[in-house]
C-alpha cells in the first residue's frame, strides 16, 4: 500500500541520496506534440548525475545532453514532473515518487549551478545544459516488490553510447501481414 506525505520524509531522503540513478516523467499541459512530432508524455532515466535534496519540497538535478529536451519544454508549459527513485539493492524494496512542477533555468542562469556543479563526477558525458529544479507538492513511498535486485557496475562512458539503437536502418519493423 503507498503512503502519501506533504514533503519528502528522512527515509525517502536516504533512498534518494544513494541512489545510482532516477526517472523523470513529464507531460505537456496540453498533451501537444513537440517538435519532430515528439510526444506529449517524455520519460527519462537520470543516471550518473544526483539529484539533490534543497530542501523537504524541492530538488534539483543537471540535466545533459544526449537526448531530447522534452522535460524542459513540458516544465516551460507548466506541466507536471514526477521524479521516480526505486531502490535496487538487496532487502527493502521500494519506490519513492516526487510529484510537483519543475523549471528548467540554463545553467549561466541558474543560482543553483555552482552547488550542483561541486558534486559531479570526474568523467561527465559533456557540459551540462540546464539546472532543472522541482517544487514538490507530495510524495508517495510503495513497496517496490515488482523492482528487480540488480548491481551497480559502473558509470557509462562517452565510448559506450548507444549508435546501433538510433540508426534508422539498424532496426527494421516488420509489416503487419
Amino acid at each position: 500500500m503507498a503512503t502519501y506525505h506533504p514533503s519528502i520524509t528522512d527515509e525517502q531522503a536516504a533512498l534518494i541520496r544513494n541512489a545510482a540513478m532516477f526517472f523523470v516523467a513529464t507531460a505537456d499541459p496540453q498533451l501537444a506534440c513537440g517538435t519532430n512530432e515528439v510526444g506529449p508524455v517524455n520519460v527519462s532515466p537520470k543516471g550518473g548525475v544526483s539529484l539533490h535534496i534543497l530542501n523537504r519540497n524541492r530538488v534539483g538535478y543537471l540535466d545533459y545532453r544526449g537526448s531530447g529536451n522534452e522535460t524542459a519544454r513540458h516544465c516551460a508549459a507548466g506541466g507536471p514532473i514526477t521524479v521516480m527513485v526505486c531502490s535496487f539493492e538487496e532487502g527493502d524494496a521500494a519506490i519513492v515518487r516526487l510529484f510537483g512542477r519543475a523549471r528548467a533555468t540554463p545553467l549561466d542562469d541558474s543560482p543553483l549551478a555552482q552547488l550542483l556543479l561541486a558534486g559531479r563526477p570526474a568523467e561527465r558525458k559533456g557540459p551540462a545544459r540546464q539546472v532543472i529544479e522541482v517544487e514538490i507538492e507530495r510524495t508517495m513511498t510503495s513497496c517496490g516488490y515488482g523492482v528487480p535486485v540488480m548491481k551497480f557496475v559502473r558509470e557509462r562512458r562517452t565510448a559506450d553510447r548507444g549508435r546501433r539503437y538510433k540508426d534508422g536502418d539498424a532496426v527494421r519493423v516488420p509489416a503487419s501481414t
